[in-house]
């Protein structure tokens, strides 16, 4: 997105919350990114809170592997972890598997969970992907994958391969649940109904930004999704940078949409680790 189209999406996201109903969402405890959440039916159980390797991910690479490196976004991983953030978000695209690897290695194995995306779309390349993630994350088996950026609103039957394959390695214990990562609202239609669908990484915040359609539409349609008994992971929840202005409100949201089951957020420094540690307590209270 080009500088100008950034700006005016932006005010345009902003302005959407310009009398944001606080007293509606606050809770009556404060909510921490280290809190344990069951995620849906998966059995899986893990901090609210994930952390993102892929702001600006594409081509192989991101902000955190180009800006950090292996060492330096390891060391983020493990300082997230050390405060109770036991959630790692990656992705092929991302290029941040040889990164999850080298944090891994300093701990075990059973107490992080790590969620990683596929852009492949057949059997046969899927297959592949799994045992390559495998040897380049250092694990024997991987507990989230999803297919990546989906638009197609018969993925379902276009993408039934690929869906046979995650079946598969489920079955075969090298993975705990497959889902989808949606880019259009026809996607995230289908996958509300999918029955294949263990896990939902949906576009989700409070001005509409970067979403798949407006607040109230994604909502309906996410709420189908949980009552279907699926699992739901929130991204895009400062709206891709759009409102960076506006944290402690889309924190809120998060906390008071309670069809959510956990967040991921792309963290770049210690800095907003910190920030996120801070603003997230506050903001599930704030009347």
């Amino acid at each position: 997105m080009k500088r100008r189209q950034f700006l005016k999406a932006t005010v345009a996201a902003s302005a959407l919350l310009s009398a944001f109903p606080y007293e509606v969402l606050a809770g009556d405890k404060k909510i921490y990114p280290y809190d344990r959440v069951r995620l849906g039916n998966t059995g899986i159980e893990m901090s609210r809170m994930a952390m993102g390797t892929g702001t600006r991910g594409f081509g192989g690479s991101s902000n955190q592997t180009r800006q950090l490196g292996i060492t330096g976004v390891s060391d983020m991983l493990r300082a997230a972890f050390d405060e109770g953030i036991n959630f790692w978000e990656t992705a092929d695209q991302y290029g941040s598997h040889p990164h999850v690897r080298e944090a891994l290695k300093k701990t075990r194995r059973e107490e992080v969970v790590i969620l990683t995306k596929t852009n492949s779309s057949t059997y046969e390349d899927v297959k592949k992907d799994l045992d390559r993630f495998r040897l380049e994350l250092g694990t024997d088996y991987l507990d989230m994958v999803l297919l990546h950026a989906v638009t197609d609103g018969n993925w379902n039957t276009n993408m039934k391969g690929a869906m046979e394959a995650m079946a598969e390695a489920k079955e075969d214990g090298i993975l705990r649940a497959h889902g989808i990562s949606c880019h259009s609202l026809e996607a995230l239609e289908t996958a509300a109904d999918e029955p294949w669908v263990d896990v939902d990484l949906a576009r989700f915040n409070p001005g509409g930004a970067v979403m798949d359609a407006d607040v109230d539409t994604v909502q309906k349609v996410l709420k189908r999704m949980k009552q279907n008994g699926k699992a739901i992971i929130q991204m895009k929840v400062y709206g891709a940078g759009q409102l960076v202005d506006k944290k402690d409100e889309c924190l809120q949201f998060h906390t008071g949409s309670d069809f959510i089951d956990a967040f991921t957020l792309g963290i770049e420094s210690f800095e907003q680790l910190k920030d996120v540690q801070k603003r997230l307590p506050e903001a599930s209270v704030r009347g």
